[in-house]
């Protein structure tokens, strides 16, 4: 049970570290004036934390050869962090963070069902299911119940 609980655990401090990070950009964007300077302190802050962790790791630099078969695609996973922070730093003032959460959610539920689905990006293929479609539709009524 505690095999399962932990990565739940895991789970959750990471979506609620999200809802910190993204209160914090949206205050730094209002004391700098800036959704574009305070998205830049946002990574340049979480570039240094993953140097430090890697050192802390002792993980070796990639080889060049390496870093020359990756796909060209797979190099574009900080273009997507940067829509959402910038996303998040314009909403979440007008929103609200659980509006905003909420809806965030509800597209990465459809989206990942879609994904999931035709095994987009080299994910394996998880076949829709009325359930999962039921599960996505529940997270929509609640993104319409925490507007009310």
């Amino acid at each position: 049970m505690l095999k399962l609980v932990f990565p739940f655990v895991l789970a959750v401090s990471a979506g609620i570290s999200l809802v910190v990070q993204q209160a914090l950009n949206a205050n730094l964007r209002a004391v700098l004036n800036s959704a574009a300077w305070s998205g830049f302190v946002s990574y340049f802050v979480g570039v240094v934390c993953m140097a430090l962790f890697a050192l802390a790791l002792q993980d070796p630099l990639p080889s060049a050869a390496a870093a020359a078969r990756v796909p060209f695609l797979a190099w574009s996973g900080g273009l997507f962090g940067a829509i959402f922070i910038a996303l998040a730093i314009f909403l979440i003032p007008q929103l609200g963070a659980a509006t905003f959460f909420a809806l965030l959610i509800a597209g990465q539920m459809f989206g990942s069902i879609v994904f999931d689905h035709f095994g987009l990006l080299g994910l394996p293929v998880h076949p829709v299911s009325a359930i999962r479609v039921a599960g996505a539709a529940l997270l929509v009524g609640g993104v319409v119940l925490i507007r009310m």
